[in-house]
């Protein structure tokens, strides 16, 4: 392997990858398979792809090439030679708006290709719901499809000509008329053309099986066509010319509800006459909340457009009539309809749980039978899932007959794998029997190339066997797929994983307790790989702004399965590749919201963190920040915060404290507080007993330590709205008095631990010093006691606090049930002033809003009643979505200093700097309101500052009224 490596760096310009962390990123696509490669290879042109074919060929190494990694049928993995298209051969070499034609490399992402020609009016018509994240090449490889193609067609039906390498070095670019074909091809066809005109089911989605009727002379000859859906196993693809459609000006969606998914799929081909864009089925067990949709257990969604929104709205209101729907409703504007979609485009993750949790896999992901039987077809499909005791939810796309549905096969056990082929065999029966492909997008690779007889016969597959010792008589190209394929069962992804849970710190409730099964979420459809973070996403900021696989969610879930697989990674917990990828992970949490089957990489890089350092010398960072409410607690007992100040203010001083603290030299230390919230609580003229609903504001250390302000102001409005304020319960411990003695009641220890405050513990699991953690948290828990015996809310100002006592204290302190009540009573500052002061109206601000919704926020709290809030404060606009980019410790720690400002830099800093400038900057975020200072000089303000600033103001003026009255 060291050898080929060399030779392969000696070969080529792009970079060529032995190691353990590019080759655990490339073991898996989204399939149920996975195979471990020798390395990966990023070409940099065609000449780069034809060497690395000669060295292979050369030493008889297969190679496969590889886009998005988002394939379902295993075709994405191998054990030769990956070529990664997405690192330099991803760009669009030229659109001609007059012939409608594009030029694309192969790991170009199909929305790069949108946007391109999005100014010209024009699109490509294939889009799939992977569509952020797919590749051309991968497309064409899979003969890729989506939600249009009852409009617009496959990807082969809008590819025009492609360039190719043959796997003997052979540079071809197949086209119509036999253009590119190689020596042999058209004898063997033209030897053929009984069986290939008699051979193929005629059916809009026929994927399965090489396109070997794409070269009768009545269709064109068409070699470009014929490779379509070959998934690299023919020729490497370098270059395409594709087919560009007209982008409709203006789009309706009509949404029909049926009793269940098999009404509607009855339904479905009735509607094709009216020429619709798109016909969407989905049962409402993929739908998280029903509402805002017509009644019924499923749905049609039927895309129309039009030159003007009245003519799209004309169309898809005369589907409406023609639809023996139970009810209907036409939807017009963007954005629901895009919020629709979502739903839709997401269900390749959500149907990967059952209601019940339970996992569910791909393998018969994509058949595809003629539309007008489609509605037999499910009822055939639901009995024989009963009949195995198998459950699933299909969905897809219902006009074109093509079907998706992941079923909750057992993977993991001999019975299990067992039941899964003999479903697979009995399944592709009854596609066959109903005249259907057993693939309808996603192309056959290894879970259905070798039921093929089953569909087109042995002399047909035979065929198929003879096309590819035409192009590749070495068999060089992705072996194992289409034709002379692996056993549907063989290289399952789940058959080297550890069978008993692996000893963890966290609950992991949504796993039965068990990492691999947490590990197992990420199927690979790889949402977090998308390069903009559209709309309100915050997973994935630093794939975004590195680019890099290994710094995607996807691909430190990969890296995880691998240490747990043993295999690859080797060394366990201990494993430096495993750390290295999780270093520039966040903990924004984004990907436990965004993801679609909620991977939360956050609480695995806390539980590795804890294990991986078990025993063991931590950077100093865990130490100083880590560990920072223990050492804030003490700078504020031994009043030494304006000596920091003073010391962080000395260049010199600053800069050696920075380097001993493990800090990032870029960054500024922030300012202690010269009083502290708890001080000025203290001092503060408590609300009458008798007064409104009693709340608990949690004195969070950020701003306890370093933003008392907000914590004044949120006592200023809740006071205001009626509420009484209280605060936790704490221990109190004397502080050594002046002179230098020591007081009879203080235990020094106790206070450098900070025994005596509540605590969330944020930094310590960001860290993965869970032992640490746990100890805070039982230590809040006893001192909370009292405020759950009394079941009072527990309002949290600071996002990332809140997060964790919601969702990270329950899964770690899971043998508690302390910590699920404590959890419950948690609000934010919003969400108290709307349940427990209703009637309250907020003051007038009227002005502009710019800055972030928090990360945590997003992911985890919700912020539907801080948009409520800001609406009745007459607070006009929107936050930016995406994440800081400083994110508690991680932007301060050394060598994190360019991805902090790069993730900062892709919205929060240019929504700042657009700001009109009456605007005001919210960032509820400790850590939002550092990185706005630091970066931008500007000034962030929580929610609670801006209101309580309002009430001073109109009581500022009423007394001015007063006085000259």
């Amino acid at each position: 392997m060291t050898d080929l490596a060399a030779e392969l760096r000696g070969a080529v310009r792009g970079e060529v990858a032995f190691d353990v962390t590019s080759r655990a990123l490339t073991t898996m696509d989204a399939s149920n398979y996975r195979r471990i490669p020798l390395g990966v290879v990023a070409p940099r042109d065609a000449d780069d792809v034809a060497a690395v074919l000669d060295v292979c060929r050369a030493r008889g190494v297969p190679v496969v090439a590889r886009g998005g990694g988002t394939s379902i049928a295993g075709q994405a993995t191998g054990t030769g030679v990956v070529l990664d298209f997405t690192r330099h051969m991803n760009r669009v070499l030229d659109i001609d708006p007059g012939t409608r034609t594009a030029v694309v490399q192969p790991g170009l992402v199909l929305d790069r290709l949108q946007e391109a020609a999005a100014p010209h009016g024009l699109r490509f018509g294939p889009d799939p719901s992977t569509h952020g994240r797919c590749t051309l090449g991968g497309m064409i490889g899979n003969n890729s499809c989506g939600a249009h193609s009852v409009a617009w067609g496959t990807t082969a039906d809008n590819v025009r000509e492609l360039d190719v390498c043959t796997a003997r070095g052979e540079r071809l670019r197949p086209g119509p008329d036999w253009a590119g074909a190689p020596q042999g091809l058209r004898a063997l066809v033209e030897g053929e053309l009984a069986l290939l005109r008699t051979g193929f089911p005629e059916l809009p989605r026929r994927i399965s099986g090489y396109a070997l009727d794409a070269l009768l002379p009545e269709r064109g000859a068409d070699v470009a066509r014929s490779l379509c859906g070959s998934e690299g196993t023919l020729a490497v693809l370098t270059q395409a010319v594709v087919r560009l459609v007209e982008d409709p000006r203006a789009r309706a969606l009509a949404v029909l509800g049926y009793p269940d998914e098999s009404a509607a799929a009855d339904a479905a081909a009735g509607l094709l006459p009216h020429r619709p864009l798109t016909v969407e089925g989905m049962a409402a067990d993929l739908v998280p909340s029903p509402a805002g949709l017509p009644r019924g257990g499923a749905w049609l969604f039927v895309e129309t457009g039009g030159e003007s929104a009245a003519q799209a709205c004309a169309r898809a209101e005369e589907i409406v009539r023609a639809a023996d729907a139970v009810d209907a409703l036409v939807v017009t504007d963007p954005g629901a309809q895009r919020a629709l979609w979502r739903v839709r485009e997401d269900a390749s993750g959500t149907a990967t749980r059952m209601p019940d949790g339970r996992e569910a896999w791909p393998g018969w992901e994509d058949c595809a039978v003629p539309p007008a039987r489609l509605g037999a077809y499910l009822r055939d499909f639901r009995a024989l899932l009963v009949a195995h005791g198998l459950r699933g939810t299909p969905y897809g796309h219902f006009g074109d007959g093509c079907i998706h549905v992941r079923i909750d096969f057992d993977l993991l056990t001999e019975a299990g794998i067992g039941r899964f082929r003999r479903f697979s065999e009995q399944i592709a029966d009854l596609v066959v029997a109903h005249g259907g492909s057993l693939s309808g997008e996603h192309g056959d690779g290894q879970a259905r190339a070798e039921l093929l007889p089953k569909m087109y016969g042995t002399r047909l597959v035979g065929l198929f066997e003879r096309a590819k010792a035409v192009w590749d008589p070495d068999g060089l190209l992705n072996p194992g797929m289409l034709v002379r394929p692996a056993p549907l069962d063989a290289n399952l992804r789940f058959s080297a994983l550890p069978r008993e849970p692996v000893p963890v710190a966290f609950g992991y409730p949504g796993d039965g307790g068990d990492f691999s099964a947490a590990v197992r979420r990420c199927v690979g459809v790889a949402k977090c790989r998308t390069t903009t973070a559209a709309g309100a996403s915050v997973m994935c900021p630093s794939f975004r702004a590195t680019g890099e696989e290994a710094h995607s969610t996807r691909g430190r879930a990969r890296l995880l399965h691998e240490m747990l697989a043993g295999e690859l990674v080797t060394d366990g917990w201990r494993s430096t590749e495993v750390r290295d990828a999780l270093d520039l992970c966040l903990s924004c949490k984004g990907c436990r919201s965004d993801c679609p089957v909620e991977v939360d990489m956050a609480t695995y890089k806390a539980e590795f963190l804890h294990h991986h350092y078990a025993g063991r010398r931590r950077p100093a960072a865990h130490y100083t920040m880590g560990r920072l409410p223990m050492w804030l607690c003490w700078v504020a007992r031994t009043h030494m915060a304006p000596a920091a100040n003073a010391l962080a203010a000395v260049r010199p001083l600053a800069r050696l404290a920075k380097r001993a603290a493990g800090i990032a030299p870029e960054r500024d230390l922030p300012r202690l507080a010269g009083q502290p919230f708890g001080r000025w609580w203290r001092r503060h003229e408590q609300a009458p007993a008798d007064g409104g609903d009693l709340v608990v504001l949690w004195p969070d250390t950020f701003t306890e330590h370093f933003s008392p302000a907000v914590g004044r102001a949120a006592v200023r409005v809740l006071e205001a709205a009626g509420l009484r304020v209280a605060l936790p319960p704490t221990l109190h411990l004397a502080a050594p008095p002046v002179g230098g003695g020591r007081s009879a009641t203080v235990n020094p220890l106790a206070i450098l631990r900070g025994r005596g405050r509540v605590c969330c513990g944020l930094t310590y699991i960001s860290t993965g010093q869970l032992d640490g953690a746990r100890a805070v948290l039982r230590r809040t828990l006893d001192l909370m006691e009292p405020v759950l015996r009394a079941a009072v809310p527990v309002v949290v100002l600071e996002p990332s606090c809140a997060a964790t006592l919601r969702t990270d204290l329950p899964e770690l302190l899971h043998d508690d049930p302390r910590a699920a009540r404590l959890a419950a009573a948690v609000v934010t500052f919003a969400e108290a002033l709307e349940r427990y002061a209703p009637d309250w109206t907020p003051p007038a601000v009227d002005r502009p809003v710019a800055g972030q919704t928090h990360c945590h926020q997003h992911a985890v709290l919700g912020d539907a009643a801080e948009r409520r809030l800001r609406e009745a404060a007459g607070l006009t606009g929107d936050l930016s979505g995406g994440c800081c980019g400083l994110a508690g410790n991680f932007g301060f720690e050394k060598g994190h200093y360019q991805v902090s400002v790069a993730c900062a830099e892709e919205r929060l800093l240019p929504s700042v700097r657009q700001a009109a400038e009456d605007t005001v900057i919210l960032a509820d975020g400790f850590s939002c309101r550092t990185q706005l200072a630091q970066l931008a000089g500007v000034r962030g303000r929580h929610l609670a500052e801006v209101l309580a600033a309002a009430l001073d103001d109109d009581g500022d003026a009423g007394e001015r009224r007063a006085h000259a009255v």
